[in-house]
């Protein structure tokens, strides 16, 4: 059974930066694909970014140049640098990875203050 363990949340001034870990208890090169999403307070779950087995990147467009997504397959950690933080990007942040099957971790909060 796979696990995901996100860490590295927190609460964070408006500019600053936060580094979110994912740790996988499966082989991360296993999945074809892993990421993460986030959802705010009343909002849907929405894409943040993704990075596929070959290398691949999807980043939402209101993170592009901000946000950093990378994976250790060593490690079996899928990372999300996250600089110049906005308070919208205040949220619980969950990792996502996927084979044949989907998987999401329990979620992390990130609170960006103004």
């Amino acid at each position: 059974q796979v696990q995901l363990v996100e860490s590295g949340g927190g609460l964070v001034q408006a500019g600053g930066s936060l580094r979110l870990s994912c740790v996988a208890s499966g082989s991360t090169s296993s999945f074809n694909v892993m990421g993460w999403y986030r959802q705010a307070p009343g909002k849907q779950r929405e894409l943040v970014a993704l990075m596929w087995i070959l290398g691949s990147t999807n980043y939402d467009d209101s993170v592009k140049g901000r946000f950093t997504i990378s994976r250790d397959n060593v490690k079996n950690t899928v990372y999300l640098q996250m600089n110049s933080l906005k308070p919208e990007d205040t949220a619980v942040y969950y990792c996502y990875a996927a084979t044949s099957a989907s998987y999401w971790g329990q979620g992390t909060q990130v609170t960006v203050s103004s």
